[in-house]
């Protein structure tokens, strides 16, 4: 999008096709700036991330602070605004509801449960879930939040975190056992997200309840951080299944992503 000072001419004065629309995509950029930043920036960091001049910047910050959008705190900083967190929540359900065809697919190609979880702040939170024709009650359930370090979704969603991103995370969480096989270092942890990286999918053996075990891999290029799981009884969902299942699992998040992307792409 246009950058130069020709562009920053006040949106009220341009017509609404091309100038309101303009304004309204620089808006949004700048709120996924502020999130990629973790919440809260200066005008200056927004300036220079985004390349947009400090009036213009102004300008969109001062209606999305009058909408609740964006909050202006004490020390001059600009922080994402209460408002935000319903439109997320509606989100997350619509998600949810979006990804309930393909985790049907999942469970009638495994004969297992899928699940569908986000990264939400520190915490997993599933959003999705198709139960298998099995009856076997398992501990994740919509709605639910968890902690990623005992979860296969929370190790294919911090994959590729940096370390220092990751330690931080844990150490703001903590890592109580959830079982006797609960990942509780990490240092372990970080062993596990490299494993993840290798073979593509992410296990939780026993590590958040003892007799289920779960495999997961992320939704590649979604909206937001986003994976889908299977889990089952350990005695079904064996290494010799494992084999069987990934592909599948795999092959079912690359057809989410594609429709997620041309969902996003419709107007």
């Amino acid at each position: 999008m246009p950058t130069s000072s020709a562009s920053t001419t006040d949106a009220s004065k341009t017509p609404a096709a091309s100038g309101g629309v303009q304004s309204l995509e620089r808006a949004f950029d700048l709120l996924e700036r502020m999130a990629d930043a973790g919440g809260e920036v200066g005008l200056s960091e927004l300036s220079a991330s985004s390349g947009l001049p400090l009036p213009t910047i102004h300008r969109l910050m001062r209606t999305l602070v009058a909408c609740g959008y964006v909050r202006q705190q004490a020390n001059r900083r600009y922080a994402l605004g209460p408002r935000l967190i319903r439109l997320g929540e509606s989100a997350s359900r619509l998600l949810g509801t979006w990804a309930r065809p393909y985790l049907t697919r999942l469970v009638e190609e495994t004969g297992e449960t899928a699940n569908m979880a986000l990264l939400d702040g520190d915490e997993i939170v599933y959003v999705a879930q198709v139960p298998s024709k099995h009856s076997m009650r398992m501990f994740t359930e919509v709605g639910r939040r968890v902690l990623p370090h005992s979860t296969g979704v929370g190790k294919a969603l911090l994959a590729h975190t940096p370390p220092d991103e990751v330690r931080a995370l844990l150490a703001r969480t903590g890592m109580p056992a959830a079982t006797e096989k609960t990942i509780t270092t990490a240092d372990g942890f970080l062993d596990a997200l490299e494993q993840v990286r290798r073979a593509g999918y992410a296990v939780d053996d026993n590590e958040q309840e003892i007799g289920v075990r779960c495999l997961a891999v992320s939704v590649p290029n979604s909206p937001t951080a986003a994976a889908i799981s299977i889990s089952g009884p350990a005695g079904r969902v064996t290494e010799a299944a494992t084999d069987r299942i990934v592909p599948i699992l795999q092959g079912i998040a690359q057809e989410l992503s594609t429709a997620l992307a041309n969902t996003g792409a419709q107007a």
